[in-house]
């Protein structure tokens, strides 16, 4: 099951839900809000899966470059050393506008590989959730359903569930997207 599946089924639970509290079907509503996060916490899980996947492969990419960069590290000293033994600048030069070049590279793709690496936390399914969940959707839809949520007191606790991304989210992706377009750029045509 794929995380564009789950979070599609994320949304079909909570148009159920709606339809649930709309029609005053607080059991029902609470099993839909329920599954509605289960499907959420899922999506989650295959996300994390996916990047720690992403994590290895950039891992194992990074040690691949590494190995070509220092072979050419080498050959640049060499050059280096037979450059300056002949002392011409211009040949001198080019060997340092190489070295650069190949440790801008390596800057690069360390930066993705950290990047990649974020961390994770683990989520949960408390009965509070599955509350607020059904207190957010009911708000949304305009329908009352406090008094039917028995002890569980909800006011205040909407406004903590994340709507969307933040502006620092939507950066932290874009620079992601552009390590990954950089590092794309970088290797070699197979």
């Amino acid at each position: 099951m794929s995380g564009l599946e789950t979070s599609r089924d994320e949304i079909t639970e909570q148009a159920k839900l709606k339809k649930a509290l709309a029609q005053d079907n607080v059991e029902g509503a609470r099993i839909y809000a329920a599954n509605s996060i289960r499907k959420k916490n899922e999506s989650l899980n295959l996300l994390r899966l996916s990047s720690r996947i992403d994590a290895v492969s950039s891992r194992v990419e990074t040690a691949v470059a590494m190995r070509q960069v220092t072979g050419n590290m080498t050959s640049v000293v060499k050059g280096l050393d037979r450059a300056m033994q002949s002392m011409d600048l211009e040949r001198i030069s080019m060997v340092m506008d190489k070295f650069e070049n190949q440790l801008e590279d390596v800057d690069v793709q360390t930066s993705y590989m950290e990047s990649s690496m974020g961390s994770t936390t683990a989520t949960g399914m408390p009965q509070d959730q599955v509350d607020t969940l059904m207190q957010k959707v009911a708000d949304q839809n305009g329908i009352e359903i406090g008094h039917q949520l028995g002890e569980a007191r909800l006011e205040g606790r909407v406004a903590n569930i994340p709507t969307g991304e933040t502006e620092s989210q939507k950066s932290q992706i874009d620079t992601d997207d552009a390590l990954a377009q950089r590092l794309r750029a970088l290797r070699p045509a197979t």
